[in-house]
């Protein structure tokens, strides 16, 4: 295992809920694991009037996200946990001179030992990403001359491709790209980790990773929920850009990858960005008429209860067309993939939270026993992100008795079986990672870029396209009825349970 080095972590915008609720949790389980170096300090800074006594009591003492943690554990390890958090109040604005904050991280690096390796948290709205950099960049605390320095950033990257080009070469005027850290928590996932060894460590797999064995590949990312109240943003965001352009496209990236030539972090990214630029970008409204579905969920009743569609929800513009169900088919120009469709979509108000992705190896081409029920019995793989997580194999077997009558079977694999290993959560992980200078589960500058080069046609063919539609779906459903139009032939969507061995396939909604 690396070796983490003795450090402070700054979170900018500490008293926001993130911090509170996920990044608190996730150095306290790194605590409790003994995954800490010995010196270790985490700074808040806000422009809330806490002083440090305040911020241990609203993120760890009397935060209700470690409840569960301070009823197993004894007063005094919380205690001494609490004791490593601090905090620095900006006051008004956090474009303002850091020279105060600069003299807080200077009197706690040499207090505690940390050696002068900072990395600075960005849990911030993306606008203060490059004035909070500047300022940083003003005070030298951006100057690895004595210790490292790191940032991590939060997602969206951006709003579209020149966004997303003027927010990285923001970035760049002040920190280096290998001081940079795009978080995505979607890659902290052990699932989606582990489609790289599901790939590269198998030799049942690998040999079978292309166009000859595989007819089609599936992504689904469905959420229960409704826009919750995150109105406002999304509908200034909506499906696309939310969860396709980062998340999904990552996962297909690690899908569509070569090997790479180790599993050196800067490898592994170097083929992330060959895959995303492989994609075939759709650019004619014929293509994009046939390929991209977009709609809303409207009011319905779940479970007995009346849901709001998504035009009525708060902060929602009630002519709004920003989508909460997007499924798009497309296909990757190279001589791996050429031909094979993928479809992705990403949804709210579905019957149930689930994320996976689909592997559908083709039939055999003399197939003996056609007459014998196998039809449309494909053979799958599926890659269960969340939740239920693990590894799916559906393939033919015998039903007991005379003739050859087939039935599909299943072989799994669940990360809740490994009950003597901690699986970390998404923060936990990718927070480590950051601390060890592994940057393999970060989006590098070039990758964020090539994902809204194949994203921004699509978002303008949807704002400025002639015949674009955008359909309705009862909240609690799978979407539109007519989604499963995008596939070829006799196949359509596969509707997950909650369960990853879900036969015969279908989710139960009340």
């Amino acid at each position: 295992m690396k070796k983490t080095e003795n450090q402070m972590l700054i979170i900018f915008g500490a008293s926001g809920d993130l911090t509170a609720r996920k990044l608190i949790p996730a150095i306290f389980n790194l605590y409790k694991g003994g995954d800490l170096p010995d010196n270790f300090v985490v700074l808040g800074v806000s422009r809330s009037d806490f002083g440090d006594l305040n911020f241990r009591n609203k993120v760890v003492l009397e935060s209700p996200y470690l409840e569960d943690e301070r009823k197993e554990h004894d007063q005094a390890f919380i205690q001494k946990f609490a004791d490593k958090l601090f905090y620095e109040d900006l006051g008004s604005d956090y474009d303002t001179s850091y020279e105060r904050l600069e003299k807080r991280i200077s009197d706690l690096d040499q207090k505690y030992g940390t050696n002068g390796n900072h990395i600075f948290y960005l849990s911030t709205p993306p606008s203060l990403y490059e004035p909070i950099a500047k300022n940083l960049s003003d005070q030298g605390l951006n100057d690895e001359s004595v210790g490292w320095r790191r940032i991590i950033v939060e997602k969206p990257f951006g709003y579209s491709l020149n966004s997303a080009k003027e927010l990285n070469d923001g970035l760049h005027t002040y920190f280096k790209e290998n001081q940079i850290f795009r978080i995505d928590h979607y890659l902290g996932k052990e699932t989606v980790q582990n489609l790289l060894v599901t790939r590269f460590a198998n030799s049942i797999f690998e040999p079978l990773w292309n166009r000859n064995y595989i007819h089609h590949v599936e992504i689904t990312n469905a959420e229960s929920v409704g826009v919750e109240k995150r109105g406002g943003y999304y509908d200034k965001s909506g499906a696309l850009r939310d969860m396709f352009q980062s998340h999904l496209l990552q996962i297909v990236a690690l899908i569509v990858m070569e090997p790479p030539l180790s599993a050196d972090a800067e490898e592994i990214r170097n083929e992330k960005l060959k895959a995303l630029k492989s994609l075939k970008i759709m650019t004619d409204e014929k293509t994009l008429y046939e390929n991209t579905i977009r709609a809303q969920y409207v009011a319905s009743k779940i479970d007995g209860k009346e849901v709001k569609g998504y035009r009525e929800e708060e902060g929602v513009d009630k002519n709004s067309t920003t989508e909460t169900f997007a499924a798009i088919k497309f296909f990757v120009d190279n001589w791996r993939w050429a031909d094979v469709p993928f479809y992705v979509r990403t949804a709210k108000r579905m019957p149930t939270k689930v994320t996976e992705v689909v592997i559908h190896f083709k039939t055999p081409h003399h197939q003996i026993f056609k007459e014998s029920g196998i039809n449309n019995k494909d053979n799958k793989l599926i890659i269960r992100i969340q939740p239920d997580e693990g590894i799916l194999i559906k393939f033919g077997v015998k039903v007991p008795g005379q003739g050859f009558e087939v039935e599909r079977a299943n072989m799994d694999f669940y990360y809740s079986s490994l009950t003597e290993t901690h699986v970390m959560e998404a923060y936990e992980r990718l927070l480590l990672d950051a601390m060890q200078g592994d940057a393999t589960l970060y989006a590098r500058a070039d990758e964020v870029e090539a994902a809204w080069a194949f994203v921004d046609p699509i978002l303008d063919y949807w704002k400025n396209g002639k015949n674009v539609k955008m359909y309705g779906y009862s909240a609690g459903v799978w979407g539109p009825e007519n989604a499963n139009d995008l596939f070829d032939g006799v196949s359509e969507w596969r509707n997950p349970s909650e369960n990853l061995a879900d036969d015969p396939g279908y989710c139960v909604i009340c």
